[in-house]
């Protein structure tokens, strides 16, 4: 046992004086993991994309071919990418102008107590179930729903149905079935995500900066424009990382909630389970992830990387 002991401690004392190869091996279990397990099945992806299905056996013929996306570039699967981003668009942008009001707040006027309790506010809603959070929007949103009784007992029912849900494109016969009880549950599954960040970033705001922009005569507004938002957008735009990239791959809100309208992750998961059409949900893959890497380039130069 004692040699066990000694044994160890020498080797352990042989890693300290190689912070080099100690790090490699700290390092390796992960980037292996990266490496093979997430970049090879991304790799594996693109050259999938590349395939394309016979039209008689619909077997995918593993030659060389950019057929599959000329399909994906057809006006219906256009459709559903610009759907699918002006959505995450939307959703992001919602999600930023109802999280910072509050993440202000947190950071800059709560009292240690009240910060606890809006902090675990905030977080309490992700320990439960993601399909009861959905479902219980479901409820909500249907016709005979609480939010649409509530609406009716308000007398505001004719706005809804007759106003709202009226509107082309968006409406629907109820909330629930349609592209606005799609968004509204987006908005509140991915509420915390935009939140946390932007909490973050204020923080980091020295009160002396507000203090001095006061002192030199700056109005609560010109603050706001020249001095909090400047230093609080790379929160905003960490944020946006979240909740932009989540509301582009999910399948189900969609699935649950709205209308027949199809979405990316739909799309990849119609294509991949029930025609088995793999190339192209493939190549439906890659959309996100090319929106993702472009929106990351941009976030990056604004620094949002320093605020996660």
């Amino acid at each position: 046992m004692s040699y066990t002991i000694s044994s160890g401690r020498q080797f352990a004392t042989w890693l300290y004086h190689r912070p080099r190869l100690t790090l490699a091996l700290l390092l390796l279990p992960p980037l292996l993991y990266l490496f093979v397990v997430y970049l090879g099945s991304l790799a594996a992806l693109l050259v999938q994309s590349f395939f394309a299905l016979d039209d008689f056996s619909g077997l995918v013929v593993r030659e060389f071919t950019l057929r599959t996306y000329a399909t994906l570039l057809s006006p219906a699967n256009l459709d559903i990418i610009g759907r699918t981003a002006g959505m995450a668009a939307a959703v992001t942008l919602a999600d930023a102008l109802l999280a910072f009001p509050l993440a202000y707040y947190m950071a800059r006027y709560a009292t240690p107590r009240t910060k606890a309790l809006l902090s675990l506010a905030v977080v309490m809603p992700l320990w439960a179930s993601y399909l009861v959070r959905v479902y219980a929007w479901k409820l909500l949103l249907a016709k005979e729903g609480i939010i649409t009784w509530v609406l009716s007992w308000l007398g505001l029912g004719p706005l809804l149905f007759e106003g709202i849900l009226a509107l082309p494109n968006i409406g629907g016969p109820s909330l629930s079935l349609s592209p606005i009880g799609t968004f509204l549950t987006f908005v509140y599954v991915w509420l915390p995500y935009m939140i946390l960040p932007i909490q973050a970033a204020l923080e980091r705001v020295p009160p002396s900066l507000v203090e001095a922009s006061a002192d030199l005569g700056g109005r609560d507004n010109q603050t706001f424009q020249h001095v909090l938002l400047p230093l609080a957008l790379p929160g905003i735009v960490a944020g946006s990382i979240f909740t932009f990239s989540l509301t582009l791959g999910d399948f189900i809100i969609p699935s649950i909630i709205g209308n027949s309208s199809r979405y990316i992750g739909m799309a990849v998961l119609e294509q991949q389970g029930t025609s088995g059409n793999i190339p192209l949900a493939a190549a439906f893959t890659m959309v996100p992830i090319i929106i993702m890497a472009i929106y990351l380039t941009v976030a990056k130069r604004l620094g949002a990387f320093e605020a996660l």
